[in-house]
C-alpha cells in the first residue's frame, strides 16, 4: 500500500525527535498509535453493519420471491433464507414472550394476598 522504506522512516523519527523532543516523543507515538486503533476498529464496524445490512436486504429479495412463488415449490436457497428468517422473528419475540407463571404468595381466606410478617420488635 505504502512504498516507505527504512531511509524514510528514519528521517521523520529524526525529525520527530527535534520538533518534539524526547520526553514527548514517546507519548506521541502512543496517541498516534491510539488513533490508528480507532479508525481500525471504527472502519471494522461500519464493515460489519454494511455486511448485516446487505444480508438483510438479500433475505428481504427472497422473501419478496417466496411471496411470489408456492411456499412448497421454493428452491432450496430460499428455503434455507425463509427458516432463517423464522429463527431471527423467534429471537426478536423472545424476550417479550409472557414469563412463566411464579408461584403465588400465601393468600388469606377473603384472597387478598399475605403481607410479609414482621419480625416482632423488642423494647429495651
Amino acid at each position: 500500500m505504502f512504498d516507505i522504506g527504512f531511509w524514510e522512516l528514519a528521517f521523520v523519527a529524526i525529525i520527530g525527535l527535534l520538533v518534539l523532543g524526547p520526553e514527548r516523543l514517546p507519548s506521541a507515538l502512543r496517541g498516534l498509535q491510539r488513533g490508528i486503533q480507532k479508525i481500525k476498529t471504527f472502519g471494522s464496524s461500519v464493515q460489519a453493519e454494511l455486511n448485516h445490512e446487505l444480508r438483510i436486504k438479500e433475505l428481504h429479495e427472497h422473501l419478496r420471491k417466496a411471496e411470489q412463488l408456492d411456499v412448497d415449490k421454493l428452491s432450496p436457497e430460499l428455503q434455507r433464507s425463509m427458516a432463517e428468517l423464522r429463527n431471527a422473528a423467534a429471537a426478536v419475540q423472545r424476550p417479550y414472550a409472557k414469563p412463566e407463571a411464579k408461584p403465588e404468595q400465601a393468600k388469606t381466606s377473603d384472597g387478598d394476598a399475605k403481607p410479609p410478617s414482621d419480625p416482632p420488635e423488642s423494647s429495651s
